[in-house]
């Protein structure tokens, strides 16, 4: 598993806004779970759109399922906000294994490409491979 150090790197991880169209499940301590879209991904955590909040500093498993499968981590969850009648929750991975950071690196990368592409129109400019390729 790898630990994610709670320091400030050097520069944000890049984010991808997805519109909800990436789903999770949470599964609480207690046993519970719920059901989440996915509205914003990067390799250092996200931001959920639940129909309830959970409490801010809770852990929780969470299981993203991407494109390429399940990606299976642990999360801590941040402040809420409150919109439209549901709340958007960030979180913060706290311990994601080799494999699924790279399945999350992929993912990031390869919709961070296509949003290049579809605004230049032209594959000319070029995202690195990976982004843990420029880390």
């Amino acid at each position: 598993m790898t630990h994610f150090l709670q320091r400030r790197p050097p520069r944000r991880a890049p984010r991808v806004s997805l519109s909800g169209t990436i789903s999770a499940v949470i599964r609480m301590e207690n046993g519970r779970q719920v059901r989440a879209k996915l509205r914003q991904l990067s390799i250092s955590g996200g931001l959920l759109d639940l129909a309830t909040c959970l409490e801010e500093r809770s852990w929780a498993d969470l299981t993203i399922y991407l494109s390429s499968g399940p990606v299976r981590t642990t999360a801590e969850m941040m402040f809420p906000m409150r919109r439209d009648g549901a709340f958007l929750q960030p979180f913060r991975f706290t311990s994601v294994g080799a494999e699924e950071l790279h399945a999350l690196d992929r993912e990031v990368t390869g919709l961070l490409q296509q949003s290049v592409r579809s605004k230049t129109g032209e594959a000319g400019l070029r995202a690195p491979r990976y982004y843990l390729e420029t880390w």
